[in-house]
């Protein structure tokens, strides 16, 4: 009889060794190392054939076909009726795929999901909850005020009866809340640990892929930010969602991760109010300041995140340093960028910025990647820096390359459609931007810079 054994296994990485080691050789991080216990091949074949015994599916063996006679049809995807959380998936659910949606506690998970599957309509869903009862989820339905008789409730540990619960009722998507309360009888472990999260997704996975139903899982997060359990849990997954936010705070923000049927660069925006999360349509309201006061170290950036662009404010204080090593901090912004741009500042423009303070943060929460932010991150730290407040019509749009240039940016056009929209009057975009753009019967000024010297003078003079 083949006996059990005992690995170490990196949560990080997945890189595994016989005993336990303080730091990763795999990917460098310190105290990653957990144990986990390797069941017998026999062990894992019992699994997988009471998967089959409680679905009632059929085991087939995969044969091997070729690549010319695979038809690549279009996807058929269930809509959700959230316009945001079907953007960010791609377009909605694809049947059979495994979605891990991940966030703080008290963020909004929960609330979410049971919003989402009451609101789809003509499908039936089954919930699968293991942190809550009954009537904490009826409770929360009816504070969101949203009622359906599709929806299935069930409040469950054990994988092998959630199984068999899908058996019986015959689900078109399951959700499970949250994999970490999930556990296998037939696994010696306690729910949560490395081996239990690894074998319930292996099994959720497998069920997914065999019978076309879409799985949507709730995945815990460390103090770190990411996602809890083995890292071989996000490779497992299709897609993985994650949401962002301030407890405190009303506003949520959902982007993706990782995603095979669709853009990782799409984000969604909610607000969270007390009948649940409601998806905000024109998120450049939300991230620019009301009010008719002038401040300095604030300029507009006309960013695009996916397929949305939206306008976003950049606020920067700049101050002489405190002590003797001066301080650089950025939220939401990349800081090795941030710190490039001051390097060019100090090079090219000639500002002297090296003993003073300088902190960027990004209006409403959000992190942004798009480079063409950069013009107005320099244009922030150098109002705040000599005090002068931009005016509040004027936007901007450009990436700052290291000799000072100004260069162009992607869908130009988008960008300079939103900032009309919302009613300002001029925006800076590079002059490479101008080749095919029609500016004649424009509702903006559009003003062609091509050196940070002349954004600098068309700003403060």
């Amino acid at each position: 009889m083949a006996k059990t054994k005992t690995v170490y296994v990196c949560t990080e990485c997945g890189q595994d060794s016989p005993k336990w080691i303080g730091r990763c050789p795999g990917c460098g991080q310190w105290n990653t190392m957990k144990e986990l216990t390797v069941a017998p091949s026999k062990a894992s074949d019992s699994i997988t054939q009471s998967l089959h015994v409680l679905t009632g599916m059929e085991r087939h063996a995969p044969k091997p076909v070729l690549l010319s006679t695979v038809k690549a049809e279009k996807e058929p995807r269930y809509l959700t009726s959230d316009a945001e959380l079907d953007r960010v998936l791609g377009g909605g659910l694809v049947p059979g795929s495994l979605t891990l949606l991940g966030g703080e506690p008290g963020i909004g998970k929960s609330t979410l999901l049971l919003q989402t599957a009451l609101r789809m309509q003509g499908r039936k869903l089954l919930y699968v909850s293991g942190e809550e009862s009954e009537r904490q989820i009826k409770l929360r339905a009816d504070r969101i005020a949203l009622h359906a008789n599709d929806l299935l409730l069930l409040c469950e540990t054990r994988l092998e009866q959630v199984f068999a619960h899908i058996k019986n009722t015959c689900p078109d998507v399951v959700i499970i809340d949250s994999i970490q309360t999930m556990a296998l009888e037939s696994v010696d472990a306690s729910p949560g640990a490395v081996t239990q999260i690894r074998e319930c997704a292996a099994m959720l996975l497998k069920f997914a892929k065999e019978s076309g139903v879409p799985v949507i899982l709730v995945g815990h997060i460390t103090k770190e930010g990411t996602i809890a359990g083995p890292k071989v849990l996000e490779h497992i997954v299709d897609t993985v969602l994650q949401f962002e936010g301030d407890r405190h705070n009303m506003y949520r923000i959902l982007r993706s991760i990782k995603n095979r049927f669709g853009s990782t660069a799409e984000l969604g925006i909610y607000e969270m109010r007390g009948d649940g999360l409601h998806p905000v349509d024109n998120p450049s309201e939300l991230l620019l300041t009301q009010g008719g006061a002038q401040l300095s170290g604030i300029a507009i950036a006309a960013a695009i995140e996916g397929i949305r662009p939206f306008l976003i404010e950049t606020q920067a204080l700049v101050s002489t340093a405190a002590y003797g090593t001066p301080q650089r901090s950025a939220t939401g912004f990349d800081l090795r960028r941030l710190n490039m741009l001051l390097a060019v500042l100090e090079k090219r423009v000639g500002f002297k910025l090296a003993q003073k303070d300088v902190f960027l943060n990004i209006a409403g929460g959000l992190r942004v990647t798009d480079p063409a932010i950069d013009l107005s991150v320099i244009a922030a730290i150098l109002s705040s820096n000599v005090d002068t407040a931009i005016e509040h019509n004027i936007c901007m749009a450009g990436e700052v390359g290291l000799s000072g240039e100004i260069r162009p940016v992607s869908r130009i056009g988008q960008r300079i459609s939103e900032a009309a929209k919302l009613g300002f009057s001029s925006i800076l975009i590079p002059e490479g931007n101008l080749k095919g753009l029609e500016i004649k019967n424009a509702s903006i000024e559009i003003i062609p810079v091509n050196r940070v010297e002349a954004a600098l003078r068309s700003l403060f003079g």
